[in-house]
C-alpha cells in the first residue's frame, strides 16, 4: 500500500525539482572508507539538512519556511554542497528520516534521495523519524514518549528508555491514544513527552513532563548520527524499498478507498 501512495507521477515531479542540481552526476559511487554523507529530515513542519564526512558533521541548515520542503530542499542542498566543493557524485551515502510524519514532507525528501541515488549510485539508509526525535532529549531523560498527531484522538507514538548513553526504543512506532502509551511508560517511572503531537493532546498527558518546545523538531544531524550507525552495520536500504512509513493511510486516501469498497490495509 505504501508503494501505491508513493506514485510514479509524484516521484517524477520531485525528480524534476532536483534535476538542475544533479543532472551532471553520471559517475557511479564506489566503496569509500570515510563516506561523504547527505542527511535529510523533512518529516515535520521545519525541515533540516546536514552534510558530514563519516562521523564528522560539516554543516547543518534549517529550511527557512515551515512546510516549504518542496521548494527549498534542492537549492539548499546545492548551496551546501557547493560550499564543500562537492559535486553530486561526491555524495556517497544519503540518510533519510522516513516517518511517520508529514505525508508531503516525507515524500519530498525520499523522492529526491532516490533520484540522486539513481544518478550517482549513492547508498541509502532509512532512519526512523521517532528515533530521530528522541535524540533531542537531554541526558537526564530516562523514560520518554514521542508523540506526533494522527488526528481522531490518536497519535503516532513510540516509547524509549535509557539503557546507556542513548535512549533505546522499546515500543512503536504505533498508532495509539496518547494516554495509553503514557500509562505503559509510567510503569517504568517518571515520564517525559516530546514531539509536535504534544500541543494536540495536552489533556491526555497527565503528570508527564513536557520537554521544551525547542526540542520537538527533528534534526538532520541526528539523522546523520543514527544513519551512520545503521550504515556501519551494513543496514543499507535498497532504492525501491526507501518509502515513507505512514502507519496509516492519508485521510484522503482512506476516504477514496472507502468509497471504492477497498480495504484500508
Amino acid at each position: 500500500m505504501r508503494g501505491a501512495i508513493f506514485s510514479p507521477v509524484l516521484f517524477t515531479g520531485y525528480w524534476l525539482l532536483g534535476i538542475g542540481y544533479f543532472m551532471s552526476a553520471t559517475i557511479p559511487n564506489t566503496q569509500h572508507p570515510v563516506p561523504n554523507i547527505l542527511a535529510l529530515e523533512t518529516s515535520g513542519r521545519i525541515g533540516s539538512i546536514a552534510l558530514a564526512q563519516g562521523p564528522t558533521l560539516l554543516e547543518a541548515r534549517t529550511l527557512s519556511a515551515a512546510m516549504k520542503h518542496a521548494t527549498e530542499l534542492a537549492p539548499t542542498i546545492a548551496a551546501m554542497t557547493a560550499a564543500q566543493n562537492w559535486a553530486p557524485a561526491d555524495i556517497h551515502h544519503i540518510y533519510v528520516s522516513t516517518g511517520p510524519g508529514s505525508f508531503t514532507g516525507l515524500r519530498v525528501a525520499i523522492a529526491f534521495a532516490r533520484a540522486l541515488s539513481q544518478a550517482t549510485g549513492a547508498k541509502l539508509v532509512a532512519v526512523p523519524t521517532l528515533d530521530v526525535l528522541a535524540r533531542n532529549a537531554p541526558p537526564d531523560v530516562t523514560n520518554l514518549v514521542v508523540l506526533l498527531d494522527a488526528k481522531r484522538g490518536q497519535t503516532f507514538a513510540a516509547r524509549f528508555q535509557r539503557t546507556g548513553p542513548n535512549l533505546t526504543r522499546v515500543e512503536g512506532p504505533t498508532l495509539v491514544a496518547p494516554a495509553e502509551i503514557i500509562a505503559r511508560a509510567r510503569q517504568h517511572g517518571p515520564v517525559w513527552v516530546t514531539g509536535e503531537g504534544v500541543d494536540y493532546h495536552r489533556d491526555s498527558l497527565g503528570d508527564a513532563q513536557v520537554l521544551d518546545k525547542s526540542l520537538w523538531p527533528g534534526l538532520a544531524q541526528h539523522v546523520h548520527t543514527l544513519g551512520l550507525e545503521l550504515a556501519t552495520r551494513g543496514e543499507f536500504t535498497p532504492r525501491d524499498a526507501l518509502l515513507p512509513v505512514y502507519i496509516r493511510l492519508a485521510e484522503a486516501e482512506e476516504l477514496w478507498r472507502k468509497r471504492q469498497g477497498l480495504p484500508l490495509n
